[in-house]
């Protein structure tokens, strides 16, 4: 049997495969204006109202993009926001997931990295962390922080399972008031100064501040 041989490529040949390259990046490269353009025309639209009040009509009036572009990309204006909420929460664990926490002074480290990501992200997250928005984001970071407690911490505390939900439920949600309260105060304290608040709470309680 022959042994298959490959020719180089002909210079026209190159040429088209370079053009076609070319104009797929640049084709990716509009499709991302296009969708983060949509994304921060719709975080300003919240910080005014609720979701149930926009259109998409305003979205893409801010954005400068046309109608039929949005649909081509979202189903509505609620699926571009279920969009943004579950790209956060993707890009949080991520960067979470960067670092192994597998010793109990590890605690510390989760917390400040989680509030490093929120600073990183504080528009976005503020908007969709205000009590007053309709928005899912706060049951989404909710689970997603469960998830991640019920992993790493209860693995390194001998509690039964549900005892751990329970305290789980205190834990999350007390620490996601206190983010909100932070964000809202234009985080006035860095991100290690309240990690060492909230770590401090979950491990002494109010006892533990004074």
């Amino acid at each position: 049997m022959s042994k298959k041989t490959f020719e180089p490529l002909s210079g026209l040949t190159k040429r088209k495969i370079k053009g076609n390259f070319t104009m797929n990046a640049k084709l990716d490269r509009r499709k991302k204006y296009t969708r983060m353009a949509l994304k921060d025309g719709l975080i300003k639209l919240l910080q005014e109202k609720p979701i149930s009040a926009i259109t998409v009509k305003e979205i893409c009036g801010i954005a400068d993009i046309n109608r039929s572009t949005f649909y081509s990309h979202y189903l509505d204006h609620y699926d571009l926001l279920n969009k943004i909420e579950e790209e956060i929460i993707e890009d949080m664990a991520g960067y979470l997931n960067e670092c192994t926490y597998e010793k109990d002074e590890d605690d510390l480290l989760l917390i400040e990295r989680l509030l490093e990501y929120f600073h990183s992200k504080h528009e976005v997250c503020t908007t969709l962390l205000n009590e007053n928005m309709d928005t899912t984001f706060q049951k989404k970071v909710t689970i997603f922080a469960h998830q991640s407690f019920m992993k790493n911490w209860r693995a390194s505390h001998t509690l039964d399972k549900e005892i751990a939900d329970y305290v789980s439920t205190f834990i999350i949600s007390g620490s996601i008031d206190v983010i909100r309260k932070w964000l809202n105060n234009g985080m006035d304290k860095p991100p290690k100064e309240m990690a060492e608040v909230i770590s401090t709470l979950i491990k002494k309680g109010f006892s533990g501040l004074l």
